[in-house]
């Protein structure tokens, strides 16, 4: 026991000594529960909606304020016709829009029915339906309502639903499965080998070379470019030939801004491994602060929406979110640059600051 117990005490000396490792090690758990406390959510938080009304009425501003009396609905645009609402859409201004069609109010009193048309971004099937459906409650208690007070009323609501009509999830996740796997190879595989160069000694032999710093992080990270490149492409290939997912935009557009997005994880793999002594502290420091944010704060799989007001700040950050709403956006709803010009700002700058740091970073002499 005295051995096994020196032993102990030699491997708790170790772990101490290694103070990075060990407030990863701590603090991980408790970052993981607030982490997924607040971003796993799969309530409707606010929905941002147009009104459609060419010829307003007591019927029609009667129904608005009942969507506009409800903690869900915000209503952030009036509109008396239809041209704009594609464009409002695209740009993700809006989620919902209710179209009335001229003379809705003289309708129901005449004939005790009239057509109602409610658009939907069902870009996330799950959130799409539940928008969906609290729309049609909020629609059939002021029918119910009114009919009590005067009579037989009949609305016939017309769902029309854009982007992924038919609501499959693949359409969703292919998409974000990209994010998630180019963050797999690009960052955490270029943290791991750097860190290893580091850990065994090698680095410190390259950096007394007459290479220079930027010179051996190209010559490191370069091959996973291409890899992460080749793996964007299998993986398109395979979801528009197994599962038919559209590409409505330019696969060229497409292809570009996936480049931009490995470069901006090898940039990030980079850093961590620079901030890092060891591949154990960089394998977990990269999927810590990596990953996970990747798949839980970027809306791959929890919209952004339903998430408290602060962690919607902190996941602007987050590349992933980035590079979700540009590939979204071009395969789901056919967009051009003109759409995604400022996310692929956003995403450029990110990468120049990422690249900064690292080169900043990995000094020409080791401490």
């Amino acid at each position: 026991m005295r051995e096994l117990l020196g032993f102990m005490t030699k491997e708790f000396h170790h772990i101490l000594r290694d103070r990075r490792t060990l407030a990863i090690l701590l603090l991980l758990p408790v970052a993981q529960v607030l982490l997924f406390g607040f971003a796993v959510r799969t309530d409707i938080r606010e929905i941002r909606l147009a009104v459609v009304d060419p010829s307003p009425d007591t019927a029609t501003i009667d129904l608005q304020s009942r969507f506009q009396g409800t903690d869900l609905f915000h209503l952030v645009r009036h509109e008396t016709h239809t041209a704009g609402l594609q464009d409002l859409f695209q740009r993700r201004l809006i989620d919902m829009a209710l179209v009335f069609p001229v003379d809705f109010g003289a309708s129901l009193d005449r004939a005790g029915g009239a057509d109602l048309l409610v658009i939907t971004d069902t870009t996330d099937p799950n959130t799409g339906s539940a928008r969906q459906t609290y729309a049609r409650n909020v629609i059939d208690r002021w029918t119910r309502e009114r009919g009590q007070a005067s009579g037989s009323v009949r609305i016939v609501p017309q769902v029309r639903m854009d982007f992924n009509p038919t609501l499959e999830s693949v359409n969703l996740f292919v998409p974000g499965l990209i994010a998630v796997l180019l963050t797999v190879v690009s960052a955490l595989m270029s943290a791991i080998t750097l860190s290893r160069e580091k850990e065994t000694g090698t680095l410190e032999v390259l950096l007394v070379s007459p290479l220079r710093p930027w010179q051996i992080i190209s010559g490191k990270v370069l091959p996973y470019l291409a890899l992460g490149f080749l793996n964007v492409v299998s993986v398109l290939v395979a979801a528009r030939v197994v599962f038919g997912v559209p590409i409505r935009g330019s696969i060229v557009l497409l292809l570009a801004e996936c480049l931009l997005f490995i470069v901006t994880s090898l940039a990030l793999g980079v850093l961590m491994a620079a901030v890092t002594g060891s591949q154990r502290t960089a394998m977990i420091g990269a999927i810590m602060g990596l990953m996970m944010p990747t798949v839980l704060l970027s809306g791959m799989i929890f919209p952004v929406s339903s998430m408290p007001g602060w962690l919607q700040v902190v996941s602007h950050g987050v590349p992933g979110k980035w590079f979700l709403l540009i590939s979204r956006g071009i395969m789901l709803k056919g967009v051009g640059i003109e759409y995604l010009w400022r996310e692929t700002a956003i995403l450029a700058g990110m990468t120049l600051v990422f690249l900064g740091a690292a080169l900043r970073a990995f000094s020409p002499r080791l401490d």
